[in-house]
């Protein structure tokens, strides 16, 4: 069990930082045989993901929200993220093959979802908590005498964030 941190505390994070929210709904309680399967498939894929320290994976906290389980996922990289989504070989990409086939058979019973945001800036504050979120997925720092007020915090929270080029999209002409 982990121990409680008394004081003010926040983080410290430089490069990029990337949030990843993805969760579960369950619409059929009664039909474990439904949504076990995906909700098994979460705690392998953190596993390997912890394991990997190339996997651009900075860590997670596991919530419950009213339809389900979620997870907040913090990431250094979109484009690793991204990778292992989309790897065959990793647990992730078998494991949405096998949902959508088994949700062809059930529609409805199990929902899944994802919001995904590149952050800018990010502000943080612990008291006398456990360690957890941004600060456990990079590295908890005490609230020094600059950092005391909110905005202070927002205002230094600067990430590295890469500018990206916006994907371009061809208009359709017609002649």
């Amino acid at each position: 069990m982990s121990r409680v941190i008394t004081g003010r505390m926040t983080h410290r994070y430089d490069g990029e930082l990337v949030v990843f929210h993805i969760g579960m709904q369950i619409n059929r309680w009664w039909r474990p045989d439904l949504w076990m399967p995906a909700f098994l498939a979460m705690p392998r894929m953190l596993r390997e993901l912890a394991t990997d320290k190339e996997s651009g994976f900075l860590g997670y906290e596991l919530l419950l929200g009213g339809g389900g389980p979620y997870v907040v996922q913090y990431w250094s990289s979109i484009d690793k993220l991204y990778a292992y989504a989309s790897s065959p070989s990793q647990e992730h990409r078998p494991a949405w093959t096998r949902f959508n086939k088994a949700a062809r058979k059930a529609p409805g019973a199990v929902g899944i979802w994802h919001e995904t945001f590149l952050v800018e800036r990010a502000e943080s504050i612990y008291v006398s908590t456990k360690q957890m979120g941004l600060p456990k997925a990079t590295e908890l720092v005490e609230v020094g005498r600059k950092q005391d007020r909110a905005r202070a915090r927002f205002d230094s929270g600067r990430t590295a964030v890469t500018p990206r080029e916006p994907v371009a999209r061809q208009a359709s002409v017609s002649p």
